[in-house]
């Protein structure tokens, strides 16, 4: 499961509190407690079990596994504040592919957050496909990880955050 530690998490480049509590899978959670101070992220297969309950609260957030598709979102995902991609393991890249598919494809403006196995390396990587905070693993420098957003000057391909090739840029 994501890691929930409020010091860790990275929002547009800086140390942010973290107001969201991401409920597991497999958690016990009634919906009629959530009161209007309370942010959660609930996993997308609840979302969608409550779908009329929750859609257009601003306090409520979902979150995708790496294996549930983002299309399914394409009709809704503007009226859900803050989508959450999780990375089970680093190695599992569908977390980016979703994160493109919501930016480039179905237009989200609003926050896409990276939790799991979210490490430094991967944080220029994972801002190019449109992510824009980033939940660290407790073992993650804040510092660290927000420098590792600038380790390339120049990227060559289109990405979320640069939509003209380098080569039509001259």
């Amino acid at each position: 499961m994501p890691n929930n530690n409020p010091a860790l998490l990275i929002k547009d480049r800086q140390v942010s509190d973290n107001r969201w509590q991401l409920i597991d899978k497999e958690q016990n959670f009634d919906l009629s407690t959530i009161t209007e101070d309370d942010c959660i992220i609930l996993p997308f297969s609840r979302w969608q079990d409550h779908q009329q309950e929750v859609i257009d609260k601003e306090n409520i957030g979902l979150w995708l596994d790496s294996d549930e598709p983002a299309e399914p979102l394409a009709s809704i995902c503007h009226r859900v504040s803050l989508i959450a991609i999780n990375f089970p393991v680093f190695s599992d890249g569908r977390g980016y592919s979703y994160a493109r598919t919501l930016r480039d494809h179905f237009d989200y403006q609003g926050e896409i957050r990276a939790i799991g196995d979210v490490l430094p390396d991967q944080m220029f990587f994972y801002q190019r496909c449109g992510f824009n905070s980033f939940l660290l693993r407790d073992d993650v420098n804040p510092e660290t990880a927000i420098s590792s957003l600038d380790d390339f000057s120049i990227s060559y391909q289109v990405g979320s955050d640069q939509r003209k090739p380098i080569f039509k840029q001259r």
